[in-house]
């Protein structure tokens, strides 16, 4: 095993706090910054592995890797405040999150049962295992395994201290997933659907899969907007407004495009859904009868 350079970074995450460490490590020869791609992986049976971290092997080696920008509930409550802090963020018991836990582990071995790719530039996620475990973003023939997770309720965004070797526009991938949870929240599935006994129910909208996932992150100047977000790279302040728009499923930039809308009418329109029809803009705060005229004809009548 060679030496490992570990740099401890600290950064606000949401309402809390987060410590993440950010270990760039050379590994047969190749540095942190030269992201690789393993294909053919086969996921190996670990009692370790849960929905955002698992035993992998490939080419003859095996690998720990954990996923970026997400976290999946805890299968046990042998991390008491980490459980504790997942619950918060749910709105759930400590029992409720970790059966939550157990189906996003199912979850994940029932997406990774086939075969799947993994891009890493082997930054380190640590780990209790002697193996070191790395971060990374992993393909299943579904789509992106993280996106997969979020869009069915079945784990929270985590990890901003975590950002990818490279990725010069984080916000692009937590845009994504914040527009996948919203969808989940407004689908009730998962553990946005416990209070109405719809924990184990899935989402009935699959992921829009794009050819390279990997691409839409670090060279969106080669791909084509992330399809789940339809955005543009234009300002939202300057981007031209879809002739009509869902108002369950628009994008935030979407609606920071239409006139007089800000980043807080955006979070209040959002947090609202689902509504019955776009004629319940309504009773947005913020959202007076001259407001309403003026964005009612920009939405699907519904």
């Amino acid at each position: 095993m060679r030496s490992w350079q570990a740099k401890i970074v600290r950064r606000s995450l949401f309402s809390g706090s987060v410590v993440a460490a950010v270990c760039l490590a050379l590994i047969t020869g190749a540095h942190a910054e030269e992201w690789v791609e393993l294909k053919n992986c086969r996921l190996l049976q670990n009692m370790a592995n849960d929905a955002d971290s698992f035993h992998v092997q490939t080419g003859g080696k095996e690998y720990i890797f954990r996923l970026y920008f997400v976290d999946g509930p805890e299968t046990d409550t042998s991390v008491a405040g980490r459980v504790e802090e997942q619950a918060r963020y749910f709105g759930l018991t400590v029992a409720q999150t970790v059966q939550l836990g157990e189906l996003g582990r199912r979850f994940t071995r029932e997406k990774l049962g086939r075969g799947f790719s993994v891009r890493t530039c082997m930054q380190d996620a640590r780990g209790r295992s002697e193996l070191p475990r790395f971060f990374a973003f992993v393909e299943t023939a579904e789509g992106d395994l993280a996106e997969l997770l979020v869009a069915n309720g079945l784990a929270r965004l985590y990890g901003a201290a975590a950002t990818p070797v490279g990725l010069k526009a984080p916000e692009r991938g937590w845009e994504k997933l914040r527009q996948l949870e919203q969808r989940a929240k407004a689908e009730k599935v998962g553990a946005w659907g416990v209070s109405t006994g719809r924990m184990a129910t899935r989402s009935a909208t699959p992921l829009v899969k794009s050819a390279n996932s990997f691409d839409e992150f670090f060279h969106a100047d080669r791909t084509a907007a992330v399809p789940v977000d339809s955005s543009t790279t234009a300002s939202p302040s300057k981007a031209a407004a879809p002739d009509k728009l869902d108002v369950n499923t628009a994008s935030s930039e979407q609606l920071l495009a239409l006139p007089g809308v800000g980043q807080v009418l955006v979070g209040r329109i959002i947090t609202a859904r689902p509504f019955k029809s776009a004629d319940d803009l309504r009773r947005v705060e913020g959202i007076g009868e001259k407001r309403y005229e003026q964005l009612r004809p920009l939405f699907l009548d519904r």
